[in-house]
């Protein structure tokens, strides 16, 4: 074979030793179908099955490779993370209260949001990404804020009567325009994404303003409620 012909087919695939060789294949990334976990998986079980390979003589490389161990990655943190993050609120909620029962009912609203998103997107068909992947976080982060606001106010508001429901009604008219005003501009902020081109970036957008909105929707609605019925500052009505 001619020197020029062998650099161009063999040399750039093949060890100087001559003991490895790399094989090239082209993965169609934008296929709606394309799972590349179980993609691998089935490379690295078919080739000592179909082909007689040791595991160790051969090895998956490249792209594909990397930005799926990138995603399981991300997708094993977030669970971690979410477990300690819900874990550090409790706590920092029990120090700020003072009170482990009122603790437990601020934390409550803030476990709805991220669920009810994510949920969404497994019904959707949405995929998990880099950029989706975060918006759990950032819908804890705004619901926690609105939680802790919502409940020193409503705990200013509870000695004026010693009533949960007329606290609840002046909460309401006071911090709840708030809270819903300044969710409302974010909400709207991360909204303009969706005049992206790019898919990903449209999905951020639109479903975090979807987590925002019903973060929101809990710490009016959710949370009133259960302070009504638990009386965590020990109210007589």
């Amino acid at each position: 074979m001619p020197a020029h012909m062998k650099r161009t087919l063999f040399s750039p695939y093949l060890s100087p030793d001559g003991n490895q060789l790399r094989f090239s294949a082209r993965v169609f990334e934008t296929d709606a179908n394309l799972k590349r976990d179980e993609l691998l998986k089935k490379i690295r079980a078919e080739l000592p099955s179909e082909l007689g390979l040791a595991p160790e003589q051969f090895q998956l490389s490249g792209m594909l490779v990397l930005y799926n161990n990138l995603l399981q990655s991300l997708f094993q943190s977030q669970i971690l993370s979410l477990g300690a993050v819900f874990g550090a609120i409790l706590v920092m909620f029990i120090i700020l209260f003072r009170s482990i029962k009122l603790a437990l009912v601020a934390i409550a609203p803030n476990l709805i949001a991220a669920p009810m998103v994510l949920g969404l997107m497994g019904f959707l068909g949405i995929p998990l990404d880099i950029m989706t992947i975060t918006i759990a976080a950032i819908s804890i982060g705004i619901g926690v804020d609105n939680t802790i606001h919502y409940v020193l106010r409503f705990r200013d508001e509870l000695p004026a009567d010693g009533d949960y429901g007329n606290a609840m009604h002046r909460a309401h008219g006071a911090i709840g325009l708030a809270l819903y005003y300044t969710t409302l501009t974010i909400a709207l902020g991360f909204s303009i994404m969706t005049l992206s081109e790019f898919m990903p970036t449209i999905y951020f957008g639109l479903l975090t303003a979807l987590a925002m909105t019903i973060a929101l929707l809990a710490n009016l609605m959710v949370l009133p409620i259960l302070l009504k019925s638990f009386k965590p500052f020990g109210a007589q009505a």
